[in-house]
């Protein structure tokens, strides 16, 4: 239905001209562009005519570009409308009438070549990092960027001022101070991300020059959505740090999993004002027409559905696939082209040989798989320790629901006074409810009928061995999880867990009549645990978990933040397995002793047989919030021309 490239390609497979004045192929004519005479290129500037038509940006003018805005934004051409051009001969934007026409229902396609998000989300990101950290070759700032401030008479103060032997350029409000770009590099330095989730960070940090090196796609994609935002937390000035967290907010919200069509309305006018923004804020050499695409990603969206469905992760890892076929460097192709022949044959021969599988996706790490990845320790566990795993795996079978119902009547029978005072009744079953069972399932296995008494309800009221198998490490459902000691000696972090449950929610020690409602719970794995009930094991994991009255906050920008030394719930340690998902803790950098949640991407494989699926196809990462952080709270108006550009306490830029 539609083609899907890198820019380059896209103009080359189209016909679009992707390059000068009219470089955008949706906006086409209209496409919102300015040639800066001193950096000789054309930057595309001029977001505001998105904007709703009493916006107060429309107004602003030393804050922009020195003008008001009344435009409105360009129409995207229809498939009838480009056909027309391309036949008639007006080809301004098009090179050429693309063979695709010759298709009989292309021309009625509302998109018909969709933008890479992948290779977008990239390019932004190399143009913020690039500009913050200063990184040669990928720095949008500059003499030649200050000199077209000048030409643009807007930010005049920032203006180079020329020395015998060098030039001083004055602080923007995007530079970064020497000791800022330490503590950025630092703290990306210091993350410990999941096992998969990335490359280690640690090998892509330069510290002695304060730069970012060997990045890959999927590096970018994991940093633009996730650890960037945690990196700046405590550098720049407010505004220009929040519009560079809402535009990661954006990417982050449009490649998850799911999108709520009734709210892409909001998304697209929030991904204007955070262009608008980062227009107020930034040079305008750095918006390039990589940035420019930004605007337009929330349509494609509407029109083609959700990100990662389209995206190129798969492919380009695939690519890796094939190259590594390459054993004859003058013939690439030749090499591919037998390779994978050879493969293919094989993998057709395995379909009618039994006991032999095919090459893909370890079934390991297949979605409900779940065994122990390390050697077990065999050890007799504290008694009351083990009742309350005991009791976690009753409260959360199915098969004994029934059975609890049935002991909060016998106890509120037994003791009427107190019939009201629910959190004493609670308190009273998980001290007899264990021994209350076992009895209870004795006795109904004596009489004649056996009550339907099963197996496996039977081997669970009479508990597991006093004897439990600790492990380091565990793969539940195709996710690794640690211990956080396993952790503290490896590169990778695999401890982090959330859960989110059904719990009574105590306001205080005197509280008599809590509230039931669902709540969710972070905490760190101290022991996995594999309780053994003689016919089945069960995995739990005992967790420290963090005190939700004392150390979760959520900020401003919906970051939840924790702090690790703030540990809850010592009588309920306990969690199924199979009921955690993965997060991640790293260092906030403007609160110390706190650390940022972040959640570890879902990685889910295609099991289907006859199915082939290219590596991993959902890698979206979890947003931080349910919202979007609001703009009005923060945003400074710059009203007239002044000192207000330069930026205090940063050190002056000089140029040889």
């Amino acid at each position: 239905m539609w083609t899907i490239n890198d820019f380059p390609a896209y103009g080359n497979l189209s016909g679009c001209v992707v390059k000068g004045y009219k470089a955008c192929p949706i906006c086409g004519d209209d496409t919102p562009s300015h040639r800066l005479k001193n950096g000789h290129k054309i930057c595309y500037i001029g977001h505001r005519k998105w904007l709703p038509i009493n916006h107060p940006y429309r107004r602003q003018r030393a804050a922009f570009n020195g003008k008001p805005e009344y435009g409105t934004p360009p129409e995207p051409l229809t498939g009838e409308e480009v056909l027309h051009m391309v036949e008639d001969g007006d080809r301004v934007c098009w090179k050429k009438k693309s063979i695709f026409f010759d298709l009989e229902y292309w021309k009625y396609l509302p998109v018909r070549h969709v933008l890479d998000v992948m290779h977008i989300e990239k390019n932004v990101y190399d143009s913020i990092i690039g500009t913050l950290l200063e990184i040669p070759g990928k720095n949008k700032d500059g003499i030649a960027a200050r000199l077209d401030l000048l030409n643009m008479e807007v930010k005049t103060d920032l203006q180079p001022e020329y020395g015998e032997r060098r030039t001083r350029l004055p602080p923007g409000p995007w530079n970064l101070s020497r000791a800022e770009k330490r503590e950025v590099c630092n703290s990306f330095y210091g993350m410990k991300v999941p096992e998969g989730y990335s490359s280690n960070i640690k090998n892509l940090i330069s510290l002695q020059d304060s730069r970012l090196l060997g990045l890959k796609s999927h590096d970018c994609h994991t940093l633009m959505q996730q650890l960037l935002p945690v990196a700046i937390r405590s550098v720049l000035e407010k505004p220009p740090r929040y519009a560079i967290t809402r535009l990661c907010f954006f990417f982050n919200a449009i490649c998850a999993k799911t999108v709520d069509v009734s709210k892409l309305d909001k998304l697209e006018e929030y991904v204007v004002v955070t262009l608008c923004l980062l227009e107020k804020y930034f040079p305008p050499s750095f918006f390039d027409i990589m940035v420019h695409l930004v605007v337009h990603l929330v349509r494609e969206v509407r029109l083609c559905g959700p990100v990662y469905f389209r995206w190129m992760y798969p492919f380009e890892r695939y690519m890796k696939v094939l190259k590594g076929y390459v054993q004859n460097r003058t013939r690439p192709e030749g090499c591919i082209v037998e390779r994978y022949i050879a493969e293919e044959a094989v993998e057709f021969c395995t379909e009618h040989l039994s006991d032999v599988s095919t090459v893909g996706v370890p079934s390991s790490q297949k979605m409900g798989v779940s065994k122990p990845l390390s050697g077990c320790t065999v050890s007799v566990v504290d008694r009351d320790l083990l009742n309350q795993a005991h009791l976690y795996v009753l409260e959360n079978t199915e098969e004994v629901l029934p059975y609890i119902e049935q002991h909060m009547i016998h106890i509120k029978t037994a003791y009427p006074k107190f019939r009201k005072r629910t959190k004493w009744l609670q308190d009273k079953h998980n001290s007899t409810f264990i021994q209350w069972l076992r009895f209870k399932v004795q006795s109904e296995l004596n009489e004649e009928d056996n009550h339907g008494v099963s197996e496996n309800l039977r081997w669970l009221a009479a508990g597991p061995n006093m004897a439990v198998p600790l492990y380091r490490s565990y793969l539940i459902k195709g996710i690794k999880f640690n211990i956080k000691a396993q952790d503290d000696v490896r590169t990778t972090q695999n401890s982090g867990v959330y859960l989110l449950a059904h719990t009574m929610q105590v306001a205080s020690a005197k509280d008599k009549n809590p509230i039931l409602s669902n709540m969710g719970f972070y905490g760190v794995i101290q022991e996995i645990w594999d309780l053994d009930y003689q016919k089945f094991t069960i995995p739990v994991f005992r967790c420290d978990w963090i005190d939700n009255t004392s150390g979760l906050v959520v900020d401003e920008l919906g970051f939840t933040l924790v702090d690790l030394s703030k540990i809850g719930y010592r009588n309920d340690q306990f969690v199924l397995a199979s009921q955690v998902k993965q997060v991640f803790f790293v260092d906030d950098p403007m609160h110390r002793g706190w650390s940022v949640v972040l959640s570890m991407p879902n990685r889910e494989y295609n099991d289907v047989i006859g199915v082939d699926v290219l590596g991993d196809v959902r890698i979206e990462c979890e947003p931080f919030t349910r919202g979007m952080p609001n703009v009005d709270t923060f945003d400074e108006v710059v009203v007239e021309l002044g000192s207000q550009n330069i930026r205090d306490g940063c050190e002056d830029i000089w140029v040889e």
